[in-house]
């Protein structure tokens, strides 16, 4: 299959004529039009085979993720998602693989009225490359530098399920639906994150895991933080591990694209609400302090050291193998 051809594939696959699309796939470059009195908004992600997925991974779940991880980053900026740019590197031009991984591209995107509006193929090791943009409103919009002393912080969901999935596949262990689903099919917290727009002083989204994310949270803001690890959000498989080698999980495992927020404390019951609201869980699970550290605390108040501090690249921190 041709170049040309393959973009074909994904264009007649992948919906490209959604609101403010003047001038899409076909051209040198895409033409847009933002919405009136909206900023644009835009991230990017890549994922490369044997770093942010395994190599026996279905082509379908690929597709949906690419595409998730890039929606989350949008969510923790309070945005709504408009079009997206996708690179793609193959090895070959396998016709199958390619439908399946559209497939799962374009059910996310229709999901989420997102037009595919442009990107390039090419030929090498498998690896996807995603640009989205989006509309956040003219004024406010939530950042990383924004929390303050005394601020609660709030997760989303469950913690750690993406984490365990990998490392049971990795010891070639059965992995149960809900956790092969956290790995393999994130869902980006986009109506959530819109929906703490009014009330957070600051958001990211949890992609590193929950220790690294929110330490990017008070480095921006000039805090430290305590966490509380009796408080972490778990599934009934993270509840039935040992308590250490769940917090770790839960704090460093990463890929778990949940929303971690900070919100004054006299608003707590209203951002709670929030989970009613969307029908999704939402957790206290720490507060922000005076200072540079962010601490982690047992049940009993006593000082809890997780194995590592989350994903890095370029360093070989990664996820524990309890």
């Amino acid at each position: 299959m041709a170049e040309f051809d393959l973009i074909g594939r994904l264009a007649r696959a992948i919906p490209g004529q959604g609101p403010g699309v003047e001038l899409g796939i076909g051209d040198d470059a895409a033409i847009l039009s933002p919405a009136p009195g909206q900023r644009l908004v835009v991230a990017t992600d890549t994922l490369n085979e044997n770093i942010h997925f395994l190599p026996d991974v279905h082509a379908a779940d690929l597709g949906h993720k690419a595409l998730a991880v890039n929606l989350s980053d949008l969510a923790a900026m309070g945005a709504e998602p408009r079009w997206v740019l996708m690179n793609l590197t193959l090895p070959g031009a396998d016709e199958a693989w390619l439908d399946d991984f559209a497939e799962g591209f374009a059910a996310l995107a229709l999901s989420h009225g997102v037009s595919l509006v442009g990107g390039d193929t090419c030929q090498g090791p498998l690896s996807v490359t995603v640009t989205v943009l989006g509309n956040l409103p003219a004024s406010g919009g939530l950042q990383r530098d924004g929390a303050r002393a005394g601020d609660l912080v709030l997760v989303s969901g469950n913690l750690g399920d993406a984490a365990l999935a990998l490392n049971r596949r990795r010891a070639d262990k059965p992995v149960e639906p809900h956790l092969a689903a956290a790995m393999d099919r994130p869902v980006p917290r986009l109506e959530l994150g819109q929906g703490v727009l009014r009330l957070a002083s600051a958001c990211i989204d949890l992609s590193d895991g929950l220790l690294a994310d929110l330490g990017h949270v008070a480095r921006a803001s000039g805090l430290g933080a305590v966490l509380d690890t009796g408080a972490l959000p778990g599934s009934t498989a993270l509840q039935g591990l040992p308590r250490n080698q769940r917090w770790n999980l839960q704090l460093c495992g990463g890929d778990d694209y949940e929303l971690c927020f900070t919100v004054p404390p006299e608003r707590r019951d209203e951002a709670l609400s929030l989970g009613e609201t969307h029908s999704l869980p939402l957790a206290v699970v720490g507060h922000m302090t005076e200072g540079e550290d962010v601490v982690c605390k047992g049940p009993d108040g006593a000082p809890f050291q997780p194995r590592a501090l989350g994903w890095e690249h370029f360093r070989g921190t990664g996820l524990p193998d309890d």
